[in-house]
């Protein structure tokens, strides 16, 4: 008996080593793909939990504020305007005295270079309740004030710190505004 084969018609394929190599691929980007999938799902519902969260704390902060505004509707009334303002001036006196220039000096002194010195010093108090310092100071070159900023800037003490302007002058050499927020230390860190 004789079997006729056209090779031509029928190629041979070894269609196992085709499953093997691709099957391999399909595999791996598979899991990869339920990898991703599982991490997917996870930050998913890590969002849920932090939106419930960012929820609740939105609607404390609007009681918060609500009872903040009936409070200062009840300050406001014409009966209560007095104390109020009584209450304000002693609370701005009681700022202002334990405002101390000792201290103040004190943490200039760690930060200052020495080719610097201080012209003028104003503290006040800014919109947010914080010590905001104004100073001038006056040096040889710009260099010194540059490094007087980054010296404030990684204080503790001092925070926020900006060269507001600078003027060259013939006499002085360079007289330079800085401004800072100034944080003293809490009472039971400095030992009283």
């Amino acid at each position: 008996m004789r079997l006729d084969i056209n090779l031509a018609t029928r190629p041979y394929e070894d269609a196992r080593e085709f499953w093997m190599r691709w099957g391999l691929i399909v595999g791996v980007l598979g899991v990869l793909t339920l990898a991703l999938l599982v991490f997917a799902v996870r930050g998913w519902t890590e969002a849920g939990r932090d939106r419930h969260e960012i929820a609740r704390l939105q609607a404390e902060i609007a009681k918060r504020d609500q009872e903040r505004s009936q409070a200062q509707g009840y300050l406001d009334q014409a009966v209560n305007r007095s104390t109020r303002d009584q209450s304000q001036f002693l609370n701005g006196l009681i700022q202002r005295k334990a405002f101390s220039w000792t201290r103040v000096f004190e943490d200039l002194e760690r930060v200052m270079p020495s080719d610097l010195h201080v012209a003028s010093l104003r503290p006040e108090m800014n919109e947010q309740g914080q010590m905001q310092l104004d100073m001038k100071v006056i040096g040889d070159n710009r260099s010194g004030v540059v490094e007087l900023v980054h010296r404030m800037e990684g204080s503790k003490h001092f925070q926020q710190a900006q060269l507001v302007d600078e003027t060259q002058e013939a006499d002085h050499g360079i007289v330079a505004s800085v401004i800072s927020i100034y944080v003293p230390d809490s009472p039971e860190k400095s030992g009283k």
